[in-house]
């Protein structure tokens, strides 16, 4: 199963690190319920919450010769109950 897309590395997704909360990239069709049930399995986690937001979609010209449409995606935003980690994120020195 291949729900989320990718993981989100902006300085906010960052921040929300340190609150156990987790960003990806996800389809546009993926509800809140599959991908708490799907970060759970894959992880072996518990998700205490999720939100979700829609980006739009919007279009982009390269070199004022390609016209390059970008899909609707959502970004969903994890929230791991305490105790609770994923160790990919972690930056382990």
């Amino acid at each position: 199963m291949d729900k989320p897309k990718i993981q989100v590395v902006t300085e906010k997704s960052i921040r929300l690190l340190q609150q156990n909360q987790y960003t990806f990239e996800v389809d546009s069709k993926v509800t809140k319920t599959e991908m708490k049930n799907w970060i759970e399995g894959f992880f072996d986690v518990e998700v205490e919450g999720t939100t979700s937001s829609r980006i739009e979609n919007r279009s982009r010209k390269i070199k004022n010769k390609l016209n390059i449409k970008f899909t609707n995606h959502k970004k969903m935003i994890v929230k791991l109950k305490k105790n609770y980690f994923i160790p990919f994120f972690l930056n382990q020195t």
